[in-house]
């Protein structure tokens, strides 16, 4: 079998355009400008490049349109508040924070468009390599087959995206000579079209190891088995119907090999670190480069999770960096930890003390790095002198877990202004996160990790907790830790106990939360684990009601679409 060599960076694609006339005296033209379905596909990378189109598309929506903030932001994890007049904008991130967003915020309509346009294009691709005669373009069956599962799968994995956020979806599996969306599935019948998608593509699907190094941004038969996963696990807030029996079977099979060989890392940051690209933790990914596409490197996501001069801090000039997100406060400003249960990331990292990435983000030199957090102080040298990063307000930045405004207040002298909420932050508010590295400019891997979009640690994590509802505590620390491990020298007693008897809800979610932070996820596990709308985290009390566990489907989107329902209690 034919392999595709070339990475999913960028596909571009460039029109020529020319117009002729046959002669003053014909007024019959022959038309060259036209590029259609029927005549587009003329060579084998045609097809190639049809088929390539909507992964690009794909990469860009983990962070575009609101997509990446929409799940973190109203969560207990990241943050956005108005630090001294910057990121106010209007109120859109506090309405975030406190579950008070209308289908006037255009993130609600941007999302919907972004995923809609994703399996658009998806749909628009399966049709042309469905009528193709695979010979043609010196094809294989076996190519066209596989061309037509992954870009399935893909259809599917915008689908349950769409189907998390807004729950009331149309199915679109037909967009050549439709001119009207389709009106709205029942959740039920999302949840079947998405789970007999997966199915019906799993077969026809080729393992990571049949891709070999071209396996990143492929879907594969672990990517496919993984968004099962997703689905069952989430089940009983999507339909109302418990499927981690499902979710567990198809987790064992995961681990068991039935999906390809996959392993976890055995240390802590190589799962986003330079080489993930080819790492068997990465189940499903997006390929990187300084010189191309880096969409998670960006402002949309982990670019903006810093202060504006970080770049002397990482010793990486010609990129920049800005506040927008940061990991909610876990104390207040007497440095006093908040007795909520939920939320306070950063002080459920220090529950363990001995945790590898609790140290302050270093570069070691040599694409190596220590250290997930930027807090404190953030010295850099320059011409020989020693200086620390500064605030474009005119104060030296001591970034610390609580929110209020310090200013040049130094370390342990406690403010008198005491306010810590979503509206009175300066710069030093809030720890950041520094999940992928940020090499310095003369490293040669600097902005080169992959997107992990699906990790193997996902596998064990959602097995856990499926033996864990089903009272196997023991089950679920096991697995727990085979991942956990990596986090702590050898012989910790940070790792759980082999009965798991430390194993609670809440310390579930705080697992979930500490492995997967950042990474796009915390609404839904909320959402899952009932706390979303009835929890308390910082500056935020319960709601009065669960209908914000879905979006409002944007006034931008319902505009052009009057036909579409809104969701209750918008």
């Amino acid at each position: 079998m034919k392999t595709i060599t070339q990475p999913i960076v960028r596909i571009a694609c460039s029109v020529l355009l020319m117009f002729f006339a046959n002669s003053c005296t014909d007024l019959e033209e022959t038309l060259y400008d036209r590029i259609t379905s029927d005549n587009f596909l003329q060579t084998r990378d045609d097809v190639i490049r049809d088929f390539l189109r909507s992964f690009e598309h794909g990469y860009w929506s983990i962070q575009g349109g609101g997509l990446y903030y929409a799940q973190e932001l109203p969560s207990d994890e990241l943050m956005t508040p108005n630090r001294d007049g910057d990121w106010f904008d209007g109120g859109l991130y506090q309405r975030s924070h406190y579950h008070t967003w209308t289908d006037q915020d255009g993130y609600t309509s941007d999302m919907w468009n972004a995923l809609y346009q994703g399996i658009s294009l998806a749909t628009n691709s399966l049709e042309d390599i469905h009528g193709i005669d695979p010979a043609r373009y010196e094809l294989t069956e076996a190519e066209k087959a596989d061309f037509v599962a992954e870009l399935r799968t893909l259809r599917a994995w915008y689908h349950l995206r769409a189907f998390d956020l807004y729950r009331n979806i149309p199915l679109v599996t037909k967009v050549k000579g439709e001119k009207l969306m389709p009106p709205q599935s029942s959740p039920q019948e999302v949840f079947d079209f998405i789970e007999r998608e997966l199915i019906e593509s799993i077969p026809g699907l080729p393992t990571r190891e049949q891709l070999g190094k071209d396996a990143i941004g492929r879907w594969t038969k672990g990517g496919a088995a993984a968004l099962l996963v997703r689905l069952y696990l989430n089940a009983k807030v999507y339909i109302d119907q418990d499927k981690f029996a499902e979710c567990a079977a198809i987790c064992e099979k995961f681990i068991a090999g039935e999906y390809g060989n996959y392993a976890l890392e055995t240390r802590w940051d190589a799962p986003f670190d330079y080489t993930n690209s080819t790492s068997a933790e990465t189940v499903f990914g997006f390929p990187s480069s300084f010189a191309k596409t880096h969409w998670h490197y960006d402002g949309g996501m982990f670019g903006w999770m810093a202060p504006h001069q970080a770049g002397k801090y990482f010793g990486l000039s010609g990129f920049g960096f800005n506040t927008r997100y940061a990991l909610q406060p876990g104390r207040d400003v007497d440095s006093v930890e908040y007795p909520f249960a939920l939320g306070k990331p950063f002080v459920k990292f220090q529950k363990y003390p001995d945790d590898f990435r609790l140290k302050k983000y270093r570069n070691l030199g040599n694409s190596t790095r220590e250290g997930m957090f930027l807090y404190g102080y953030l010295p850099y040298v320059e011409n020989g002198e020693t200086k620390y990063v500064q605030s474009n307000k005119n104060y030296t930045i001591f970034s610390r877990d609580q929110v209020g405004f310090f200013k040049n207040t130094p370390p342990g002298q406690v403010p008198a202004d005491k306010v810590s909420n979503m509206d009175h932050a300066d710069d030093n508010s809030g720890v950041w996160l520094v999940k992928y590295p940020f090499y310095p400019t003369e490293d040669a891997n600097k902005l080169g990790s992959a997107y992990a979009e699906i990790r193997y640690a996902e596998i064990y994590y959602s097995l856990a907790e499926c033996k864990y509802r089903a009272g196997d505590k023991a089950g679920a620390a096991i697995l727990l830790n085979d991942v956990r491990k990596r986090n702590y020298p050898d012989g910790s007693t940070s790792l759980y106990a082999p009965d798991g008897s430390q194993l609670t809800d809440i310390e579930m979610i705080d697992e979930w939360g500490r492995e997967f932070i950042g990474e796009g996820r915390r609404r839904t596990d909320l959402i899952r684990w009932d706390f979303f709308n009835k929890g308390t985290w910082w500056d935020k009390q319960p709601d009065a009601d669960d209908h914000t566990k879905i979006y409002p489907i944007g006034q931008k989107v319902t505009n052009l679409t009057p036909t579409l329902n809104p969701n209750p209690g918008y």
